[in-house]
């Protein structure tokens, strides 16, 4: 039958899958066919993570948030829980943080404008301690920060140390990291990141470290959204993203210090992006569940329901929000949000409608609540486990994304690996060649982005101001880096990161070390220095 409609238009999912007119049972391969005999809550898992899915377990209202200084991002924080979040995200300064430099480096300097735009400015435990200031860390499920594979050693021991301080015990503390390769290796090629190898070490520290004293802390996310952003497509998403999986299994069988078991589920909670083709995009949950089982059990042998059963967080594609005609985002973010909750998604947060202007304004920040409240509690979508489950479409789309998502895998596997694929660059050849085909649609007009593209004769293209954030970041994150400098124990701080060099130079595990390094008042920019000095810097394949 002709998949063209009359006026010629070839339709393919947003990943490139084509699409029939109509979907009959022969379209769903016999083997897929066969799995759907089990019910949520049984493996593969495709059908859901839980057999009563969010009649019980409702999602994670889960927002990113931060900026300016620690107590602006204190108070934002507050906010959202007043709202109606169920968990919160500490995001820290993008500009220190994913470099691990203090606000004096010369680089920080250069841009000191910049500095508290995308998160707020936390160089020592003490500016740490200052944004979780009455927070409720032992109860609310927590993101402690450390998106970045360098950044995440000293984000996390942070946060464990002023919960320590705070009679918290750390085998109680509930809460996730995220420590991800694909945001800086990967989306944003910045300066001195350390080498893939090094950010692998890291990661298996920091799982066999929250192994030992954090059972309840997922120690490390990986996050597919910061691929999908990148320009990998729905089923290159999830191939790399358990490719990247693989690393940190085959790690840790390799050490040999903890169970196979524990190590799965320490890295089976993940993250994914939700983006504009709703049905693909909900399939893609679905798929990731099932080929999670499946890795598990034909790699590992393990069939531990408990570990096969996949945690996903999602969050809705920033780089869908447009600034002109900025008020369709709330719908865009609508429409995304509910294709995660159709895929099963058990945590969730919704891009700010001003996302493409700057960071959320506290206004778009409640809509982004809102808009997930009004799904749990309006449109009885909470009442069924996998309502797309038995549509002909959905798992025949299901079934062509495991399969072409294990054929990417294998691919990445051909590289060397998914750490090969960065170090070689052929994974942003892959991310560069689906964003240039993007742009080449727009430009025709075959991808319609409507106050964009299309439709955009508007008579007040922007219609909210972008949120201005705070100006006075970089001068009191200047100032308190200056005042620790001068009232810590200075030979207390030397001495721990004395001890933190010689850890690094050995194949010991870094996190001890640097637990005391953050008691001690160690700076941010003083343990990147020891980066820099013991491992030196990715050999990045891009060329700036």
């Amino acid at each position: 039958m002709n998949d063209k409609n009359s006026a010629g238009k070839t339709w393919t999912s947003a990943s490139g899958i084509p699409l029939k007119p109509f979907y009959g049972e022969d379209d769903v391969p016999a083997q897929h066919r066969e799995r759907l005999a089990a019910g949520p809550g049984e493996p593969p898992f495709h059908r859901g993570a839980y057999p009563t899915g969010y009649r019980t377990k409702p999602w994670r209202i889960f927002q990113l948030s931060g900026f300016g200084k620690p107590e602006d991002e204190n108070a934002r924080i507050k906010f959202l829980l007043e709202q109606g979040e169920t968990g919160f995200i500490m995001e820290h300064d993008r500009n220190t943080g994913d470099h691990c430099y203090n606000v004096d480096h010369p680089e920080v300097v250069a841009r000191r404008e910049d500095v508290g735009l995308t998160g707020a400015v936390m160089q020592s435990v003490r500016d740490i301690d200052i944004c979780m200031k009455d927070l409720p860390i032992e109860t609310s499920y927590a993101h402690a920060g450390g998106a970045v594979v360098q950044h995440a050693p000293f984000a996390l021991a942070g946060y464990w140390t002023v919960a320590k301080r705070r009679g918290v015990a750390l085998d109680r503390l509930p809460g996730t990291g995220q420590s991800d390769y694909f945001l800086t290796y990967l989306g944003c090629v910045t300066k001195q990141q350390v080498p893939t190898d090094v950010g692998l070490r890291f990661n298996a520290d920091i799982m066999e470290f929250c192994d030992r004293y954090l059972p309840r802390w997922v120690p490390v996310s990986i996050a597919g959204y910061n691929a999908a952003d990148t320009g990998l497509n729905a089923y290159q998403e999830l191939g790399a993203l358990f490719a990247n999986a693989v690393e940190y299994l085959d790690e840790i069988q390799r050490r040999g210090t903890m169970p196979i078991e524990r190590a799965a589920r320490g890295c089976g909670g993940v993250s994914f992006r939700m983006s504009m083709d709703l049905f693909e995009e909900a399939s893609k949950l679905r798929a990731a569940r099932l080929m999670w089982q499946q890795l598990l059990a034909e790699r590992y042998a393990i069939t531990d329901a408990k570990v096969a059963n996949l945690r996903i967080h999602c969050v809705t594609a920033g780089s869908r929000m447009t600034y002109q005609q900025p008020l369709n985002n709330i719908v865009r973010g609508t429409v995304m949000a509910l294709a995660g909750v159709l895929g099963g998604v058990q945590s969730l947060g919704v891009s700010g409608y001003d996302e493409a202007l700057s960071i959320p304004s506290e206004h778009a920040h409640q809509m982004s609540v809102r808009i997930q409240q009004i799904l749990q509690e309006e449109t009885n979508v909470t009442a069924v486990t996998d309502p797309l489950g038995g549509s002909w479409y959905v798992e025949a789309l299901t079934a062509e994304l495991v399969e072409k998502a294990w054929g990417f895998f294998e691919e990445i596997q051909a590289q060397g690996g998914f750490l090969a694929s960065l170090d070689s660059g052929w994974l942003h050849e892959k991310a560069a060649e689906n964003q240039h085909r993007e742009f080449m649609a727009q430009e025709t007009g075959e991808q319609v982005i409507v106050g964009v593209t299309a439709h955009s004769d508007d008579a007040s293209p922007y219609e909210v101001d972008g949120f201005m954030g705070v100006d006075d970041a970089f001068d009191v994150a200047l100032e308190r880096l200056e005042e620790v400098r001068r009232t810590r124990h200075e030979a207390g701080a030397a001495d721990a990161l004395r001890q933190l060099e010689r850890v690094c130079r050995s194949s010991d595990n870094i996190m001890p070390a640097m637990m005391d390094a953050l008691e001690a008042e160690v700076t941010l920019g003083e343990i990147g220095d020891v980066w820099r000095d013991v491992f030196g810097d990715w050999a990045t394949p891009i060329q700036t």
